[in-house]
């Protein structure tokens, strides 16, 4: 029985098999029209799950931090740095923390994980619509990207989504190649390529940005693309810090202290 592309609909071809967890042998399918590249039906995500964030995301901490500065400079320079952000599957809050400490009005999102670095500042606690939406090291978690950017939008009603995944060109890497497929962890089970967002965006009337493993899908037109391409380059880190220098004054740490205690 042949299966279909959860992004283009089009007939899907086994590429290759790898064990999974260790234990389980899975097929990984490729759409050639859209390049896309998923694993079967993934029945072992209970398993895989069992702690949220997996125990070797030793990375989960200087991610966050990394990406804090690089997303500072992108909401300063091409958005309304006073506006409302969602970070949907927020993890344990870590980026929504950090991005208020900068002076951002960040909110948290995440039904499979516990909020404790961000708490008080759930998407509850905020009413839409917000300026845009986060979802960094998700996508590669998601079995239909396309109903995860629909639901996105449609709760946040926003139309812009920020988010991160490693991308591939080509035909799809082979299981010894690339690192990215974690199989270990069983979590990563979706993959992507420039002309994968390209179709996403092309299907839902969005414009597609890629600078590094940032990428942006958003009805914004942006012009100054020599300031993103410096996004995508270590120049973010001077960048971010200007920014949290010159926003200092707006910084929230201690305006939600106060307000927590309040509460």
């Amino acid at each position: 029985m042949s299966k279909s592309c959860k992004v283009c609909s089009s007939t899907l071809e086994k590429s290759f098999g790898a064990v999974i967890l260790n234990k389980y042998d899975v097929d990984y399918f490729y759409c050639s029209n859209c390049g896309f590249l998923q694993t079967e039906e993934p029945y072992w995500l209970d398993e895989a799950y069992n702690s949220p964030i997996a125990n070797a995301d030793t990375g989960l901490v200087s991610r966050n931090v990394a990406i804090s500065k690089r997303l500072s400079g992108l909401l300063t320079f091409f958005f309304n740095e006073k506006g409302k952000f969602l970070d949907v599957a927020g993890g344990y809050g870590i980026l929504v923390r950090l991005m208020r400490d900068i002076g951002f009005d960040f909110y948290w999102s995440d039904p499979y994980c516990e909020n404790l670095a961000a708490k008080g500042f759930e998407v509850s606690a905020a009413e839409p619509p917000f300026d845009a939406v986060t979802a960094f090291e998700v996508l590669e978690h998601v079995y239909d990207p396309l109903s995860f950017i629909e639901k996105a939008f449609r709760e946040s009603k926003s139309s812009t989504i920020i988010f991160s995944t490693e991308l591939f060109s080509g035909c799809p890497p082979t299981a010894e190649s690339w690192y990215y497929y974690v199989f270990p962890t069983g979590q990563h089970i979706s993959f992507y390529q420039h002309k994968t967002f390209e179709f996403i965006a092309k299907k839902m009337s969005l414009k597609f940005y890629s600078f590094g493993n940032f990428h942006m899908l958003t009805d914004k037109k942006i012009s100054n693309k020599f300031l993103l391409k410096l996004l995508s380059t270590r120049f973010y880190i001077l960048i971010g810090s200007y920014v949290k220098i010159s926003m200092r004054s707006s910084s929230k740490t201690f305006p939600d202290h106060y307000k927590i205690l309040k509460s």
